[in-house]
């Protein structure tokens, strides 16, 4: 038995308990390396209690000495093997931790909580059938118990049976809802199998139950990343490394997202936090890679990425990076190899998309058409079971509004101050229709600044749409919206005299944009539609529209581009729109240059012709591309490819040829 606190200390040191032995159990001992051997306990309960509470206190290697005096006092107490086997796990010694279990278990063989620890210690050690054996036995022992449920549906997930694991996390949050570690678990398997909406749902309920927990504030910002919700990613990885600051995934999240924003120097300060937690991180080295990438540094990027590949070959992400910054040749056998065996395994859904559109670089580049379109028809459809679904019948519904709003008489009508601003250029368009590089042109003129794709229209013409139903004056409303845009513009640019927005699909609003901004320079990219869809088709677009996966859907959203830009053309005074052909561009690089900054209202400047030179960051689908000298190479792809297109057909008669020039300036909207 313990002593009472005021009696003599049965370790016989000769101190009252308090001061002694009872300090241990109430965790506020000195370091248990420093304590002589005759001042531990001399009873198998004191220890184990002194043991347990220094480990509740995070003081874990304080108290294995404790614990192993417990043991050597009493050999036969399989709670303390199973508590010494806990410290074991909780310091990441998986090995000693397992044979502390089976110490225990040999004394109490029907106990499901330590099969369930076992299985755990196993799982940790990658000894996954041994784990899901424990885990078997301790439900088998205890239905009721929500751990080992847990546990199993880790061994699942690790064995990639996550349909599996599904099962198993919902039956331990249905014995326990509250269940922390359960509803992460099923937030992340759900996400690796492309249930975005319900992993958000599961992490922000975890992060309203315990607001304290960085992983469920990490979790939640991973999948806020890839829905495009980057503001608020970033406000989660942000709670999470206020929490603890020493996450390495919070970083390299936080760094994504930066970047994802186009603010490099501040994602390089989060990648380089990664790494100094953790100098060998492939995940950071790939992403630092990435960022080098898009700054046109591709000799950096392709270093980084080799020693990402040699550190780890089978982190599948560097195996994308080093396909999508370079043509791939018959020498890259090796990498060919490296991807093929890695979707040999039951990888989580995006890891198998990326790599089958990686796969369909790689043929493409070697003009292997047919094995190209395989992987890349398998990655649209691997894409598909992220549960998006193109709706048709409501892109068109919405465009008959667009079309019905923005008449030539309100586009006449005269808006505010912010009328006479030159500042803005815009570049509309398919995307894959040369609005990069034609950016990238621009953009290499001092006076320019190339701001990439804004996300504004969309969201100011809904809140157009709400102001009218209400019945605010247009008035109004209207030159708000051109004030919050110049504003953010002149947030970027830093002085320049043009900054340039190339969000592609902001061709839907070239109306209200010309209405806000009746003397910005609107310039139309066009191009093959059979040669867009197909290069759409081939890209990875994670989180853009459902359309993209599916050549019918993709016929569809083009077919109603092009019926918008009919209706731009009849509505839209003749200076406010240049029109230009991708494949005349390509043909005739210094003359379509010249329109261009004629039509912008600058003057020419040969740099914009060596555009490939231009240090920027570009964060595009085509970053790689726009650092190339300007080549035919890529006009007329889809005859490679011909026999697979018949849903496009169509279009090739309906896109009207792109002939339109526009030299003068813009007037005032008239």
């Amino acid at each position: 038995m313990k002593a009472g606190r005021n009696e003599p200390c049965p370790c016989g040191s000769g101190r009252k308990y308090k001061h002694c032995c009872g300090r241990l159990a109430a965790g506020a001992a000195e370091e248990v390396a420093a304590v002589p051997e005759r001042a531990l306990p001399q009873e198998a309960a004191s220890a184990l209690e002194a043991a347990d509470a220094l480990r509740s206190r995070g003081r874990v290697r304080e108290s294995l000495p404790l614990y192993q005096r417990a043991l050597a006092l009493e050999p036969g107490d399989a709670v303390a093997h199973n508590n010494f086997g806990n410290a074991h796990l909780e310091i990441g010694q998986c090995a000693e931790a397992a044979a502390a279990y089976r110490r225990a278990l040999r004394l109490s063989p029907d106990n499901a909580d330590i099969h369930c620890n076992l299985a755990n210690a196993l799982r940790q050690l990658g000894q996954l059938p041994e784990a899901l054996i424990e885990s078997e036995r301790a439900i088998a022992l205890n239905p009721r118990l929500s751990m080992a449920h847990n546990n199993l549906g880790l061994v699942l997930a690790g064995q990639g049976r996550r349909d599996e694991a599904v099962v198993s996390y919902r039956r331990a949050l249905a014995l326990n809802p509250g269940y922390l570690e359960a509803l992460n678990n099923l937030g992340n398997v759900l996400h690796e199998l492309g249930e975005r909406g319900e992993a958000v749902t599961l992490y922000r309920k975890a992060v309203e139950l315990d607001p304290q927990r960085p992983d469920s504030h990490g979790n939640l910002g991973n999948v806020l990343t890839e829905l495009g919700r980057l503001e608020q990613a970033m406000e989660s990885f942000r709670r999470a490394l206020a929490l603890q600051p020493q996450h390495l995934q919070a970083h390299l999240g936080l760094g994504t997202a930066l970047q994802m924003r186009g603010r490099a120097s501040e994602a390089q300060e989060s990648y380089q936090a990664a790494l100094a937690l953790e100098p060998h991180n492939v995940e950071a080295l790939t992403l630092q890679g990435e960022l080098h990438a898009n700054r046109g540094q591709f000799g950096e990027a392709h270093e980084l990425f080799q020693r990402a590949l040699e550190l780890d070959a089978d982190f599948p992400f560097v195996y994308c990076s080093i396909a999508a910054h370079r043509k791939m040749t018959d020498e890259d056998g090796a990498w060919r190899e490296g991807v093929e065996a890695l979707l040999a395994r039951p990888l989580p859904l995006g890891h198998q998309i990326s790599l089958r559109y990686a796969l369909g670089k790689y043929c493409d580049d070697l003009c292997r058409y047919d094995e190209a379109f395989g992987h890349y028809r398998a990655a649209n459809d691997l894409s598909k079971r992220y549960g998006a679904s193109y709706e048709p019948g409501k892109l068109s519904e919405r465009v008959e509004r667009i079309i019905g709003r923005f008449d030539a008489a309100l586009l006449r009508q005269p808006q505010g101050e912010s009328a006479a601003s030159e500042l803005p250029v815009f570049i509309i368009g398919m995307p894959r229709s040369g609005t990069s590089l034609t950016e990238q042109i621009l953009a290499s003129h001092p006076a320019v600044f190339g701001a990439g794709e804004l996300r504004f229209w969309n969201r100011a013409f809904s809140e157009f749409e709400a102001a009218q139903s209400k019945g605010d004056s247009i008035a109004r409303v209207i030159p708000a919206m051109a004030r919050d845009y110049l504003e953010r513009l002149r947030s970027l640019s830093d002085g320049a005299l043009r900054v340039v927005d190339k969000m592609p699909a902001n061709f839907l609003y070239a109306g209200l944009i010309h209405a806000a901004l009746p003397r910005a320079r609107i310039i139309h990219m066009q191009r093959h539609p059979l040669d867009t869809c197909l290069s759409i088709y081939f890209q990875n677009f994670f989180n853009m529209g459902a359309y993209s996966n599916d050549l019918e859907h993709l016929a569809h959203y083009y077919g109603e581009y092009l019926r918008i830009m009919r209706h731009w053309r009849a509505v839209l005074p003749g200076s406010a729109l240049l029109e230009i052909p991708y494949e005349g561009l390509i043909e005739d690089q210094e003359g379509w240059t010249r329109r261009l900054l004629e039509f912008v209202g600058l003057p020419w400047d040969a740099r914009c012709l060596e555009f490939h030179r231009t240090e920027r960051l570009v964060i595009t689908a085509s970053r790689w591309q726009v650092r190339q000298k300007l080549s035919a190479a890529s006009v007329g792809r889809w005859r490679n490819y011909e026999k697979y297109l018949e849903p496009l057909r169509g279009l090739v008669g309906a896109a009207p040829q792109p002939m339109r020039v526009a030299s003068s300036r813009p007037s005032s909207g008239a």
